[in-house]
């Protein structure tokens, strides 16, 4: 039988040793390598999820930026608002006010026109009847408005000042023109409001308005001067000087 001396043993507990150890070592940078490997993959993901949280604070902190302006700009908003309907709520007491004040004044006014109307009919059937088809159809209108709800009260105001002032501007002004006296056509020619005389177109008669008499009276010895006044009213001669019948106004 083979037997192992002292130093054959020994030397093969080295190797034992050896080879140990080799596979200790060998298995000790396996697992350290892999552990490696590890860690930093978990330090990418760690790092990915830092970046990721960074980025939503980012997000997070913008979107509050953003929500303090609009916080202020509403804020801002809501002021205009307030200031407005204060205003508004003024404005209202105003209208308000003006509305009861104008209830009142359309109570007063009311009367007062229709006395100005019934005043301005009375004149124009009194009046020299010159244009008289005319000025009576206008009160006429003037009547038929009054009572009206689609017509305001301004409105009626301003048509009879206006229908006023059509008759004041007959006091100031010459005219002619060609209307029905009977059964016979002729001239008219209305020298404000002081005279109102007619001539036939061929001038074979002529006469003026009698105040008085309140008719019509012949005036031949006048037809010179009525055909000149015609003439003058249709601006086919220059103004000059009328030698006509002019009657002072009516005694009360």
């Amino acid at each position: 039988m083979y037997r192992f001396n002292s130093m054959q043993w020994r030397g093969g507990l080295a190797v034992l040793a050896s080879l140990f150890a080799a596979g200790v070592y060998a298995a000790t940078v396996s697992d350290v390598s892999k552990t490696g490997d590890q860690w930093l993959v978990a330090q990418v993901d760690a790092q990915k999820r830092v970046d990721a949280l960074a980025e939503q604070g980012r997000d997070l902190a913008n979107d509050y930026r953003t929500t303090l302006r609009e916080t202020e700009g509403l804020k801002l908003y809501l002021q205009q608002l307030r200031a407005q309907l204060k205003s508004q709520q003024d404005e209202m007491v105003v209208i308000r006010q003006e509305s009861s004040e104008l209830e009142r004044t359309n109570i007063e006014i009311l009367p007062l026109m229709q006395r100005m109307l019934g005043s301005l009919e009375q004149f124009v059937q009194l009046d020299v009847p010159f244009l008289k088809e005319e000025r009576v159809g206008r009160v006429a209108r003037l009547n038929e408005m009054m009572p009206r709800a689609d017509v305001t009260v301004s409105e009626k105001y301003r048509r009879i000042v206006e229908a006023y002032q059509i008759e004041m501007e007959y006091g100031r002004t010459i005219e002619a023109y060609r209307g029905k006296l009977g059964d016979k056509e002729v001239d008219f020619l209305r020298v404000g409001r002081v005279g109102l005389f007619y001539q036939t177109p061929d001038g074979a008669e002529t006469g003026y308005w009698d105040r008085e008499k309140k008719d019509w009276s012949a005036g031949g010895e006048y037809s010179e001067g009525v055909k000149e006044g015609l003439k003058v009213a249709k601006k086919q001669t220059s103004p000059n000087l009328l030698i006509v019948p002019v009657q002072a106004a009516a005694s009360k």
